[in-house]
């Protein structure tokens, strides 16, 4: 049987002995009453390492992403966003379903627009029109190739929002990975926004769970959504318990995943007919097979039965990304059968 090398998205981590270890002796108690001491002491290291008053322990990222939508708009109120952000194209329509909004989408390289494309966009205080109501800006950008917000970037588009009198939410579902690249505090990068997601099922290799961070009240609020949401849990600190230790101890290594990433990239620039989609900046390799004459699936079909595992983007985009469970030599044998099978046919 072969050994898969999982390289199809940083989800599929598996916890580590250490973490494992941290989850089957956690204290629990009744997270829906407030009352599990490991699923509080996330809650609050969380709260402090993205700068913010609060936090709530959630399910998923999709999830935190939905109830920060939900907190700070009404039905029929506009979102700004990329026009390939995570929230419009892969949460199942759920600004619609869940908070009866519009999204306005916006293009930009590398997953960033600017205060000139928001200003065309923001709608006029006028009954025939929808409110704008929310900009969600997402760090890194999944679809744009784990790209990174530059600070100055979103200053610019923060003071923007603040111009208009506009609610603010961060997608950073893999924000330390930002927060990495840049040698800049998560909280540094958060800052103005009034509420923010953090994944720990991606790069930080917990098993479950995600983030929501902002203002007290506005947390408070997110509680009741949480519950109406379906996401209310009772024992939760056997999972939160693998979060908390990966927000302990799993931050600094992110930058090995960012090095494993530009390695990928640097082999598979070499393969005639294969061409980055873009370049990484983080632990995302987007890559693009047209020139080989293969499509996606069929690339993907040839990895993956010498035991190598991409994700499709489209009909000849594909992604590889670094986790945890991803050694150096993992690497250089991904890179061997890339080189393998990836020629042009």
């Amino acid at each position: 049987m072969i050994d898969l090398i999982d390289l199809s998205s940083d989800t599929a981590t598996k916890p580590t002995p250490a973490m494992r270890e941290a989850m089957a002796t956690a204290l629990v108690g009744d997270d829906q009453r407030g009352e599990d001491p490991t699923v509080n002491a996330l809650q609050e290291f969380a709260a402090e390492l993205l700068g913010k008053e609060a936090a709530l322990f959630l399910p998923s990222a999709t999830m935190a992403n939905q109830i920060a939508i939900r907190v700070h708009t009404q039905p029929g109120d506009e979102v700004i966003c990329h026009e390939y952000a995570h929230i419009r194209l892969y949460e199942g329509g759920g600004p619609a379903v869940l908070s009866g909004c519009l999204l306005c989408p916006l293009s930009g390289e590398r997953g960033v627009f600017t205060p000139s494309q928001i200003r065309t966009v923001v709608r006029p205080n006028d009954p025939h029109f929808a409110r704008t109501r929310l900009i969600c800006v997402e760090n890194t950008h999944n679809y744009m190739g784990g790209c990174v917000w530059q600070p100055e970037e979103m200053q610019a588009v923060i003071e923007t929002a603040q111009e208009f009198g506009l609610r603010l939410h961060l997608d950073g579902s893999r924000l330390l990975n930002a927060s990495v690249a840049l040698k800049l505090q998560a909280k540094r990068l958060a800052h103005s926004f009034d509420t923010v997601t953090l994944c720990l099922s991606k790069g930080l290799g917990a098993p479950v769970g995600a983030i929501l961070a902002g203002e007290k009240t506005t947390i408070q609020e997110a509680r009741r959504w949480k519950h109406v949401f379906g996401g209310a849990m009772r024992q939760a600190g056997i999972i939160a318990a693998g979060g908390l230790y990966a927000l302990h101890h799993h931050i600094e290594r992110l930058a090995e995943d960012h090095i494993h990433a530009l390695r990928l990239a640097e082999g598979l620039a070499t393969i005639p007919g294969v061409r980055l989609d873009p370049a990484p900046e983080t632990n995302i390799v987007y890559f693009n097979v047209e020139g080989t004459g293969l499509t996606a699936t069929e690339a993907r079909t040839r990895l993956e039965s010498v035991g190598v595992r991409a994700s499709g983007m489209g009909q000849y985009r594909l992604r590889f990304v670094t986790h945890l469970n991803i050694s150096s030599s993992q690497i250089d044998q991904a890179l061997h059968w890339c080189q393998t099978v990836l020629r042009a046919s």
